[in-house]
């Protein structure tokens, strides 16, 4: 077991997502009760995982008395590797990865508790972050907070962008401050400057997950999705968010240039209203991975493509369908979790 590196000594930071990645893991999908059709759902994890390994390596977590129906799915270039796991999503119960200046890759170890407890068993879960880190070699730093890796998105030049919905919610922590929580992010992910948005998407079990809502594509811009619609259960939390952003500066103390992405129309599945977005993209070495939702949404899927392909014009952007990926309640940069080059 490789030692807690909780001293800290040579600080870490976490690079923003366009860093050059190593690689990028993905869980195979596994709680039935989660998936109207997991085998529909595998296949959709696995089309993914194939897309990825277009552009880099790709590692595909499996049960390993599942992992053949990985290895069936998959490119002969994806990884499987046996780990056990509760459920599939990597973004929230795998290792935050953070790297210095020494050239020193680490990945921060949160606690894990389903977001607040909506699904159990999550023990597995809570544990897999030091199991992969231990697999890897990578020294583990554990920071004894709950938090998930889709609450918080960060420019890799000292500014974190999150919700105060999720992140101050008191079924994650009862007696962590916003204050305290600014110390924490300093302390395991190099952040100097919190950018607090209000709210996440109506109805996202996450109570607010940030990586659908807004993210960096660059230092000192922003991307947010919206809508125009004043009946739509987004609009508020939007116009609040917005205006939230158009007053924030970065850690440099530069005003923030925002892109908006309009929303999907209102999708719902079993009576409940799906929480998709287009912010839910995957960056890869040289490309970007972006969900699409078809039919009804098919409009708004080509402004959404033609904007990130104007934000993002040295990468290639690729469409994938994830239609079903959503009805488990997250989306592409939901499922996958990237280690950084160093």
């Amino acid at each position: 077991m490789i030692k807690a590196h909780d001293n800290l000594k040579t600080k870490f930071y976490m690079p923003a997502e366009w860093h050059k990645k190593q690689r990028t893991f993905i869980e195979f999908p596994v709680r039935e009760d989660v998936w109207p059709d997991i085998n529909q759902a595998r296949i959709s994890y696995a089309n993914i995982a194939n897309i990825i390994s277009e552009f880099e390596p790709v590692t595909i977590i499996s049960k390993a008395d599942i992992a053949h129906i990985a290895r069936d799915l998959c490119n002969p270039n994806v990884e499987i590797l046996a780990l056990p796991h509760d459920d599939s999503w990597v973004r929230d119960n795998g290792p935050t990865f953070v790297i210095n200046k020494n050239h020193e890759i680490a990945g921060v170890s949160w606690n894990f508790n389903a977001w607040g407890e909506k699904y159990t068993p999550y023990n597995q879960d809570n544990t897999l972050a030091n199991r992969l880190l231990d697999h890897l070699g990578i020294k583990a730093i554990h920071a004894n907070v709950t938090l998930e890796g889709g609450a918080i998105h960060v420019d890799g030049q000292g500014t974190l962008i999150t919700t105060k919905e999720c992140i101050l919610n008191p079924n994650r922590n009862k007696n962590i401050t916003q204050a305290e929580f600014e110390d924490i992010f300093n302390k395991y992910l190099g952040v100097k400057k919190v950018i607090w948005l209000e709210s996440g998407l109506y109805g996202d079990e996450t109570d607010g997950h940030v990586d659908n809502v807004a993210c960096f594509v660059a230092p000192e811009h922003v991307v947010i999705q919206g809508t125009s619609d004043k009946d739509d259960p987004n609009y508020n939390r939007f116009m609040e968010n917005l205006a939230i952003l158009k007053n924030a500066t970065d850690v440099n103390n530069k005003k923030l240039t925002i892109t908006v992405i309009e929303q999907p129309p209102a999708r719902f599945f079993n009576g409940e209203r799906l929480t998709l977005s287009y912010i839910n993209y995957y960056l890869v070495n040289g490309g970007v991975i972006v969900p699409v939702f078809g039919a009804e949404a098919s409009e708004s899927d080509d402004k959404a493509i033609n904007i990130l392909k104007d934000l993002f014009p040295n990468r290639k952007v690729v469409a994938a369908d994830g239609s079903e990926i959503i009805k488990g309640g997250g989306n592409i940069h939901c499922i996958t979790q990237q280690m950084p080059s160093v």
